[in-house]
């Protein structure tokens, strides 16, 4: 059963968070999870790409890091881009290396309640299922009727 979010609770996490370590991205612009990253560093996050496969490469102007602990400094949220049973050791890691993490986020497809408990005991924000560009998009009207970007500014309602 999907979780249900509000806005508010979305807009609010999108409008305080200012770094995104990115699990699971890959290097291939086809796959979600690049222009999910590409998307979110154009919009000024501070954009940590996180895959042991490409550690060391460049993305973004970001080095690609093979796991969390190798981040330096903090980050806000996690953005996580792997299969559901692959999340507890995620969140484990990031609850452990960052004090201050705000948000644990699990894209589309990508829920575990076992993982969001621990985060929330923790005082963490969890949002399960959803894909921060495209609710970055809805809540901050970015996207028109059928869910396209047309690009063109208008008043009329």
């Amino acid at each position: 059963m999907s979780e249900t979010y509000s806005d508010s609770f979305l807009r609010d996490i999108l409008t305080r968070t200012r770094r995104v370590a990115v699990v699971g991205v890959s290097m291939n612009p086809v796959r979600p999870s690049y222009y999910v990253a590409r998307y979110l560093s154009l919009k000024k996050f501070d954009v940590v790409p996180v895959n042991p496969g490409h550690a060391g490469e460049m993305l973004f102007g970001q080095k690609v890091v093979a796991r969390l602990s190798d981040i330096e400094g903090g980050v806000d949220m996690i953005d996580i881009f792997r299969r559901s049973e692959h999340v507890p050791p995620i969140v484990d890691e990031a609850l452990d290396r960052f004090p201050t993490l705000r948000t644990v986020w699990m894209q589309i497809g990508v829920e575990h309640e076992a993982a969001a408990e621990m985060a929330r005991a923790r005082g963490v924000d969890v949002v399960m299922n959803r894909c921060p560009k495209i609710e970055y998009q809805r809540l901050f009207g970015e996207l028109r009727m059928g869910g396209f970007n047309t690009g063109v500014i208008s008043s009329k309602l």
